[in-house]
């Protein structure tokens, strides 16, 4: 089967509703019997199996399950608060909240997703009580949540360190610096449409309620803290420090906040197994798609054919940004990450590119797409939680995708942006 049939066969099903990974697996599956004939059978399940059985993987069903506690157990409800008693007092302050309480949560969870369904349940229905309109508060809550796949620890970075042989700690070192200025900008933005739109000040500051939302909220602080100090510091793996951190949420949201019970701690693991079931069965759909592009040497095809008119490593990034925005408008973060990572990485080594840096703008990309329609899951969650439409938030959205393709082009265009701190540290 040609590459240009499974493409479309693959954006057919996507298209009419099909699961992703259904559809990848399906494709590849039809894709191997074409090329190999029914004695490839056999292997679809041993394949399947040894790609979702490496070792890194194990990081995101625990950092699923750590975001899942922290919302259950009230230690998203106090960073919140402390969020809000910093910025509560300037024009557009709660929105600001938004944006700061992400950057936190982002700090555990990992993913942008639960972000929007955690965070977004608390400060949509409160920005709309303070006369925020309700599209702008979905698209503060959904753009903020894109920070996630950025600001270690990343789910989607754990999945491109495992399909391209890059390194977990660095990424996640890598994406500090473009997370923090993504997020300022994202406060411009909000501070300008809030002036503009008239918005209410939350409320004035006072330093005894800062004491004791920060009181409160201390233990809550001590989590990214300890998981991100202890992996780089180099005390624990990645996949180590995930595991942490669902042993500090629990003892902190059941033992010091007291809010976790057996009942909560329950729905939090189903609820994370079912987020985890969604991701590792597209890790293993990819599986069989990577092992035949692979028979077919497509990744050496595809890079030979773009070198053939793209000689410098910068107008190869600008060719592979424009090409993840547009597949980002189709394909979640994790299936296009797994799709399209073994396919581009020679590509990328023959450019000489270095891989970390390239993993910071393949993940700016996807979490921009994350944004754009049709498929745009996180918007899809603000709007659902905001119950506003998708293309009535989208028209206020646009100014905050605009702050994260400044910052894509920084990150691409100079990579001491986000290499610094990895040069600094680590080589």
């Amino acid at each position: 089967m040609s590459l240009l049939w499974m493409f479309l066969a693959l954006l057919i099903l996507v298209l009419i509703d099909v699961p992703i990974a259904v559809a990848l697996g399906a494709v590849a599956v039809l894709a191997m019997l074409a090329a190999s004939g029914a004695d490839v059978l056999p292997n679809i399940a041993l394949l399947m199996f040894d790609g979702t059985t490496r070792f890194p993987l194990i990081a995101i069903p625990l950092f699923i399950l750590a975001g899942s506690i922290m919302n259950a157990s009230g230690i998203s409800r106090r960073l919140v608060a402390l969020a809000s008693a910093l910025l509560g007092f300037v024009r557009g302050g709660l929105a600001m909240v938004t944006i700061a309480a992400s950057l936190f949560f982002a700090e555990i969870s990992g993913s942008a997703v639960a972000d929007v369904a955690a965070l977004g349940s608390i400060l949509v229905p409160a920005m709309k009580k303070q006369g925020y309109p309700k599209a702008f508060a979905a698209a503060v809550t959904s753009s903020s949540a894109t920070l996630a796949v950025i600001i270690p620890p990343s789910i989607p970075m754990i999945l491109y360190a495992v399909m391209s042989g890059s390194s977990v700690v660095e990424l996640f070192v890598a994406g500090i610096v473009p997370g923090v200025l993504g997020g300022l900008m994202l406060m411009g933005i909000a501070f300008l449409l809030a002036r503009r739109g008239g918005y209410a000040v939350a409320q004035a500051f006072q330093l005894a309620r800062l004491w004791t939302a920060f009181r409160q909220a201390f233990w809550a602080l001590l989590l990214p803290v300890v998981i991100l100090g202890g992996i780089f510091g180099g005390w624990v793996t990645a996949t180590e420090g995930a595991g942490l951190a669902v042993v500090a949420a629990v003892v902190i949201g059941g033992l010091v906040y007291r809010e976790l019970d057996l009942k909560h701690l329950k729905h939090s693991m189903i609820e994370g197994g079912l987020q985890t079931a969604v991701v590792m069965l597209l890790v293993g759909a990819s599986a069989l798609m990577a092992d035949y592009l692979t028979e077919v040497q497509a990744p050496q095809r595809l890079a030979e054919g773009i070198s053939g008119f793209a000689h410098s490593p910068w107008a190869v990034l600008g060719l592979l940004n424009l090409f993840f925005l547009i597949i980002g408008l189709f394909l979640h973060s994790a299936a296009a990450i797994i799709l399209v990572v073994p396919i581009v990485m020679p590509l990328v080594h023959q450019a000489g590119i270095d891989p970390v840096h390239f993993g910071l703008v393949l993940t700016l990309n996807l979490g921009i797409g994350q944004q754009t329609p049709p498929v745009a899951s996180v918007l899809v969650t603000a709007c659902s939680v905001a119950r506003a439409g998708i293309w009535e938030v989208s028209k206020v959205n646009i100014w905050f995708i605009a702050a994260l393709l400044a910052v894509l082009i920084l990150v691409t265009y100079m990579p001491f942006i986000p290499m610094s701190l990895v040069h600094l540290i680590y080589r």
